[in-house]
Protein backbone atom coordinates (compact mmCIF):
# COMPACT_ATOMS: atom_id res chain seq x y z
CA UNK A 1 0.00 0.00 0.00
CA UNK A 2 3.14 2.36 0.52
CA UNK A 3 3.43 1.91 -3.50
CA UNK A 4 0.29 3.79 -3.96
CA UNK A 5 1.43 7.04 -2.13
CA UNK A 6 4.80 7.07 -3.76
CA UNK A 7 5.76 10.52 -5.05
CA UNK A 8 2.19 11.96 -3.27
CA UNK A 9 2.03 13.74 -0.12
CA UNK A 10 -0.38 12.88 2.85
CA UNK A 11 -1.74 15.40 5.88
CA UNK A 12 -2.13 14.90 9.23
CA UNK A 13 -4.09 15.86 11.61
CA UNK A 14 -4.60 19.57 11.52
CA UNK A 15 -2.55 19.78 8.79
CA UNK A 16 0.52 20.03 11.22
CA UNK A 17 2.73 17.63 9.52
CA UNK A 18 2.62 16.96 5.51
CA UNK A 19 4.17 13.54 4.78
CA UNK A 20 5.76 13.92 1.59
CA UNK A 21 8.88 12.18 1.75
CA UNK A 22 9.82 8.15 0.86
CA UNK A 23 11.44 7.83 4.03
CA UNK A 24 8.03 9.57 6.27
CA UNK A 25 5.37 7.50 3.82
CA UNK A 26 7.16 4.26 4.70
CA UNK A 27 7.19 4.90 8.47
CA UNK A 28 3.41 5.77 8.11
CA UNK A 29 2.22 3.31 5.70
CA UNK A 30 4.59 0.00 5.60
CA UNK A 31 3.73 -3.43 6.94
CA UNK A 32 -0.08 -1.77 7.56
CA UNK A 33 -3.32 -2.73 6.23
CA UNK A 34 -4.68 0.39 4.80
CA UNK A 35 -7.81 1.83 4.89
CA UNK A 36 -8.83 4.19 2.53
CA UNK A 37 -11.91 5.64 3.27
CA UNK A 38 -14.17 7.86 0.82
CA UNK A 39 -16.51 10.07 2.06
CA UNK A 40 -17.62 13.79 2.71
CA UNK A 41 -18.45 15.89 5.69
CA UNK A 42 -21.79 16.71 4.73
CA UNK A 43 -22.96 13.32 3.32
CA UNK A 44 -25.82 12.17 5.83
CA UNK A 45 -24.83 8.69 5.30
CA UNK A 46 -20.98 9.43 5.87
CA UNK A 47 -21.73 11.37 9.27
CA UNK A 48 -24.11 8.24 10.12
CA UNK A 49 -21.12 5.87 9.68
CA UNK A 50 -18.01 7.67 11.01
CA UNK A 51 -18.76 7.15 14.69
CA UNK A 52 -18.99 3.53 14.14
CA UNK A 53 -15.72 3.88 12.00
CA UNK A 54 -14.20 6.09 15.18
CA UNK A 55 -15.04 3.07 17.55
CA UNK A 56 -13.49 0.52 15.15
CA UNK A 57 -10.06 2.33 14.68
CA UNK A 58 -9.70 2.54 18.38
CA UNK A 59 -10.71 -0.54 19.40
CA UNK A 60 -8.30 -1.98 17.19
CA UNK A 61 -5.36 0.59 17.43
CA UNK A 62 -5.44 2.46 20.92
CA UNK A 63 -3.37 1.34 23.43
CA UNK A 64 -6.11 2.06 26.21
CA UNK A 65 -8.40 -0.18 24.30
CA UNK A 66 -5.93 -3.40 23.18
CA UNK A 67 -2.63 -4.42 24.94
CA UNK A 68 -1.00 -4.44 21.44
CA UNK A 69 -2.38 -2.08 18.78
CA UNK A 70 -3.06 -3.51 15.22
CA UNK A 71 -1.20 -2.71 11.99
CA UNK A 72 -4.60 -0.10 10.70
CA UNK A 73 -3.81 3.09 8.58
CA UNK A 74 -6.63 5.02 7.33
CA UNK A 75 -6.21 7.52 4.77
CA UNK A 76 -9.59 10.14 4.22
CA UNK A 77 -9.42 10.35 0.35
CA UNK A 78 -12.28 13.71 0.90
CA UNK A 79 -14.83 14.52 -1.82
CA UNK A 80 -15.93 17.43 -0.10
CA UNK A 81 -17.08 20.55 -1.90
CA UNK A 82 -15.55 23.44 -0.50
CA UNK A 83 -12.07 23.42 1.05
CA UNK A 84 -13.49 24.65 4.97
CA UNK A 85 -15.11 21.29 5.13
CA UNK A 86 -12.55 19.61 4.26
CA UNK A 87 -10.63 21.74 7.03
CA UNK A 88 -13.02 21.24 9.21
CA UNK A 89 -13.05 17.39 8.77
CA UNK A 90 -9.25 17.18 9.15
CA UNK A 91 -9.62 19.28 12.84
CA UNK A 92 -11.69 16.72 14.08
CA UNK A 93 -10.39 13.16 12.41
CA UNK A 94 -8.38 11.07 14.53
CA UNK A 95 -4.87 12.03 15.14
CA UNK A 96 -3.58 8.66 13.82
CA UNK A 97 -5.60 9.79 10.29
CA UNK A 98 -3.93 10.62 7.64
CA UNK A 99 -5.93 12.37 4.21
CA UNK A 100 -4.85 13.37 0.80
CA UNK A 101 -4.99 17.13 0.70
CA UNK A 102 -8.05 18.99 -0.81
CA UNK A 103 -8.16 19.20 -4.56
CA UNK A 104 -5.63 16.42 -5.68
CA UNK A 105 -6.44 14.86 -8.64
CA UNK A 106 -5.15 11.66 -7.68
CA UNK A 107 -8.27 11.20 -5.09
CA UNK A 108 -10.40 10.63 -8.36
CA UNK A 109 -7.95 8.21 -9.88
CA UNK A 110 -8.37 6.16 -6.46
CA UNK A 111 -12.07 6.61 -6.97
CA UNK A 112 -12.09 4.90 -10.33
CA UNK A 113 -9.45 2.15 -9.99
CA UNK A 114 -11.01 1.17 -6.74
CA UNK A 115 -15.07 1.34 -8.73
CA UNK A 116 -16.17 3.80 -5.59
CA UNK A 117 -20.02 3.61 -6.54
CA UNK A 118 -21.32 5.73 -3.19
CA UNK A 119 -20.15 7.08 -0.05
CA UNK A 120 -19.20 6.67 2.34
CA UNK A 121 -16.84 3.27 1.01
CA UNK A 122 -13.95 2.10 2.61
CA UNK A 123 -11.48 0.42 0.66
CA UNK A 124 -8.71 -2.19 2.48
CA UNK A 125 -5.73 -3.14 1.36
CA UNK A 126 -2.89 -5.35 2.47
CA UNK A 127 0.63 -4.21 3.08
CA UNK A 128 1.23 -5.29 -0.60
CA UNK A 129 -1.29 -3.32 -2.10
CA UNK A 130 -4.07 -5.74 -2.91
CA UNK A 131 -7.48 -5.27 -2.42
CA UNK A 132 -8.35 -7.17 0.30
CA UNK A 133 -12.18 -5.69 0.87
CA UNK A 134 -13.43 -3.45 -2.03
CA UNK A 135 -15.94 -1.99 0.78
CA UNK A 136 -15.65 -2.49 4.13
CA UNK A 137 -18.38 -0.68 5.19
CA UNK A 138 -20.96 -3.14 5.16
CA UNK A 139 -18.74 -5.46 6.86
CA UNK A 140 -18.23 -3.01 9.71
CA UNK A 141 -21.41 -2.02 10.19
CA UNK A 142 -22.01 -5.57 10.12
CA UNK A 143 -19.83 -7.30 11.88
CA UNK A 144 -17.23 -4.89 14.05
CA UNK A 145 -14.37 -5.40 15.10
CA UNK A 146 -14.56 -9.28 14.69
CA UNK A 147 -13.84 -8.57 10.90
CA UNK A 148 -10.57 -7.20 11.29
CA UNK A 149 -9.10 -10.45 12.24
CA UNK A 150 -10.49 -12.36 8.45
CA UNK A 151 -8.32 -9.02 6.91
CA UNK A 152 -5.10 -10.46 9.05
CA UNK A 153 -5.02 -13.49 7.62
CA UNK A 154 -5.98 -12.64 4.14
CA UNK A 155 -3.23 -10.38 4.07
CA UNK A 156 -0.99 -12.43 5.63
CA UNK A 157 -1.87 -15.28 2.84
CA UNK A 158 -0.95 -13.23 0.04
CA UNK A 159 2.14 -11.62 1.51
CA UNK A 160 3.21 -15.39 2.05
CA UNK A 161 2.05 -16.10 -1.42
CA UNK A 162 4.12 -13.39 -2.91
CA UNK A 163 7.59 -14.21 -0.70
CA UNK A 164 7.14 -17.98 -1.89
CA UNK A 165 6.92 -16.81 -5.88
CA UNK A 166 9.72 -13.99 -5.71
CA UNK A 167 12.24 -16.58 -3.51
CA UNK A 168 10.94 -19.74 -6.23
CA UNK A 169 11.34 -17.38 -9.31
CA UNK A 170 14.54 -17.87 -10.18
CA UNK A 171 13.89 -22.00 -10.54
CA UNK A 172 10.88 -22.62 -12.55
CA UNK A 173 8.39 -24.85 -10.97
CA UNK A 174 6.51 -27.92 -12.60
CA UNK A 175 3.54 -27.35 -11.21
CA UNK A 176 1.89 -24.34 -9.48
CA UNK A 177 1.89 -26.03 -5.68
CA UNK A 178 5.41 -27.34 -6.38
CA UNK A 179 6.28 -24.17 -3.60
CA UNK A 180 4.10 -25.04 -1.32
CA UNK A 181 5.56 -29.12 -2.04
CA UNK A 182 8.98 -27.35 -1.69
CA UNK A 183 8.55 -26.14 2.09
CA UNK A 184 7.27 -29.19 3.05
CA UNK A 185 8.56 -31.77 1.69
CA UNK A 186 12.43 -32.47 0.71
CA UNK A 187 12.70 -32.64 -3.03
CA UNK A 188 15.51 -34.46 -4.37
CA UNK A 189 17.20 -32.77 -8.01
CA UNK A 190 15.95 -35.56 -10.39
CA UNK A 191 18.91 -34.02 -12.24
CA UNK A 192 21.15 -35.74 -9.57
CA UNK A 193 19.63 -39.15 -9.81
CA UNK A 194 17.78 -38.46 -6.69
CA UNK A 195 14.31 -38.73 -7.48
CA UNK A 196 13.31 -39.18 -3.83
CA UNK A 197 10.99 -36.88 -1.74
CA UNK A 198 10.66 -37.43 2.26
CA UNK A 199 9.17 -35.75 4.73
CA UNK A 200 11.10 -33.91 6.80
Amino acid sequence: ACALFSGRALLSRRSEQRLDTERELRAALQNRLVLLLFAERRCPRCRGFEPRLRRFCRRLTDPAHVERPEPLRLVYVGRDRCEQDYLEYLRDMPRSWLALPYGDEFGRELEQRFGVQELPWLVVLAPSGAVLVPNAVPEIRDLGTSCFQNWREAAELLDWNFQERQEFQGAPGRSLTEPLRRLKYRVWDEEQGEGERETE
